[in-house]
């Protein structure tokens, strides 16, 4: 019977199980120790930056009224939203987006305290052409890991470039208030007469992904797909070998518990299911030998046994003739005896022979049909069985142990289902293989003995005795002598009632 989840898919199963665990571990260890801060310090904060350098030096040579359009080009671009906020916190362009107290709150937390009045924070007030204007970004206090390139850009020498003045620093804020992932750039813009106006670019974004711009998917996709094609590639050999061997034991294990003895499992393998597969070979060959032994003991004795009953059925029909009335009902007791026994041996030797055929026997190309009508004949059967078989089909098989199969089949089913209704005999081609089948309409088995039928002295009713002829042999017989065939034998009850006995053979 095939299993419901092979050995090797839930080995399979159990690894990708394994690396599953093993990412989602990695995966909250590594969120759990990365701050989006830093990660924006770094590399993924730099490619953001050039987006937003690039925006910020299109804005300055376009007029104010073109932001919308411009902010609006790139939102498509990116799959994000892009707005302009003045520093006041005032939204300049862009979709209509309030901006979360929290980032508010955190860009208060970077600007620097008041400086005293005519010092500059580089050294000169002259540093930038132009005061401080009011509410102004100005980052300058942050951590040196939030701080972003020097401080010229696409505005020029002497203007601010897109990160401020000073090169003022970017900033990463998770949404509470309000849902989503805000990324704040300052930049300088020029406000004609009045000097530089200090704004802020702001990239908001509903998913950490932000279409790819601030967290790109692919690459670790990529990556975890390489981990689990390698690992199965790995694996694979290595599961396969052991499946493969397991799958060689299981089958020959079933073989021995069908009584079929010439099994050999490779037992090359270095461990412990070379030594399993080596146990196996051993108990395979001490079985054969035990069985064979036991079947030519049993066969020895039968055949000794043969005599002294013959001797004694013939003493006993004499003794008959010269008993008076009131003997010869004993003496006949005692003669049916005889003949029970004698009808035993005779099954004895039946089993052994057909059991110590082997299945290197010789076979030959058969007609079915006048083997089973033979069969019939023999039996006085053939008004009650009838025979549904084409006359085309032909089996592979010894004849004299096909028949005596057949014959024993026959006996079974006209002795304990013969007045229960029709008895068929039939047989069909299916694919390379001809079965054929021996139907009744008696009771059957019970279902608890059907895997037992065929097992020598097992009678599947206690009510069966000796006197009703069974032996506990007629089955058993058949299996051996369809098995030197080459062929295999299997029982089951009919619905709703009824009993079949199916021979399979080659062709």
């Amino acid at each position: 019977m095939k299993p419901r989840f092979p050995l090797f898919y839930r080995i399979l199963a159990w690894l990708f199980l394994n690396l599953g665990v093993l990412g989602w571990v990695a995966f909250v260890a590594v969120r759990g120790s990365l701050r989006m801060e830093a990660l924006m310090a770094g590399p993924l904060g730099e490619r953001v930056q050039k987006v937003a350098d690039t925006l910020g030096a299109e804005l300055r040579e376009r007029p104010r009224s073109d932001w919308n359009g411009i902010l609006g080009r790139y939102r498509e671009t990116y799959g994000v939203e892009f707005l302009v906020f003045r520093g006041d916190h005032q939204q300049m362009a862009g979709t209509p987006t309030p901006m979360p107290p929290e980032v508010r709150e955190r860009i208060a937390s970077r600007r620097r305290p008041p400086l005293p009045p005519g010092s500059d924070p580089r050294g000169g007030p002259e540093a930038h052409g132009a005061p401080e204007g009011p509410g102004e970004p100005d980052f300058r206090g942050a951590p040196p890991e939030e701080t972003s390139r020097p401080p010229s850009g696409p505005g020029g020498p002497g203007r601010r470039g897109p990160r401020g003045g000073g090169g003022l620093a970017r900033l990463y804020v998770r949404g509470t208030t309000t849902t989503g992932h805000w990324m704040v750039f300052p930049m300088a813009m020029d406000a004609g007469r009045g000097g530089p106006l200090n704004v802020f670019l702001v990239v908001h974004s509903a998913t950490l992904s932000a279409g790819g711009l601030l967290f790109d998917a692919t690459p670790w996709l990529w990556a975890a797909g390489g981990v689990a094609v390698f690992s199965v590639l790995w694996w694979l050999p290595f599961v396969g070998r052991i499946t493969r061997s397991l799958g060689q034991m299981t089958a020959a294990t079933e073989r021995i518990a069908e009584g079929r003895f010439d099994v050999a499992v490779d037992a090359a393998r270095g461990d412990e299911l070379g030594r399993l597969g080596q146990a196996i070979n051993r108990m395979s060959g001490r079985l054969e030998g035990f069985v064979t032994g036991q079947k030519r003991f049993l066969g020895d004795i039968a055949h000794e046994l043969c005599t002294p009953l013959a001797r004694m059925e013939m003493a006993l029909g004499v003794l008959e003739q010269r008993a008076d009335a009131a003997q010869r009902e004993y003496v006949g007791d005692v003669r049916d005896e005889v003949r029970q026994m004698s009808g035993l041996v005779n099954e004895l030797l039946s089993f052994t022979k057909a059991g110590l055929c082997g299945r290197d026997l010789p076979l030959s190309e058969l007609a079915l049909r006048p083997l089973v009508e033979r069969v019939l004949a023999r039996e006085n059967a053939e008004g009650v069985v009838e025979v549904e078989i084409p006359e085309s089909i032909r089996v592979r098989a010894e004849p004299e142990l096909l028949a005596r199969a057949v014959g024993n089949l026959v006996r079974n089913a006209v002795r304990y289902a013969g007045g229960a209704g029709p008895i068929a005999v039939v047989a069909a081609s299916s694919g390379s293989a001809v079965e054929l089948r021996v139907r009744d309409e008696g009771p059957g088995v019970p279902a608890a003995s059907l895997p037992r039928l065929g097992e020598p002295f097992f009678r599947p009713d206690a009510a069966r005795t000796r006197e009703q002829g069974g032996t506990g042999l007629g089955l058993a017989i058949v299996r051996s002598c369809v098995e030197a065939c080459r062929g295999s034998v299997s029982f089951a009850n009919r619905l709703p009632h009824g009993f079949e006995a199916t021979i399979r053979l080659g062709t």
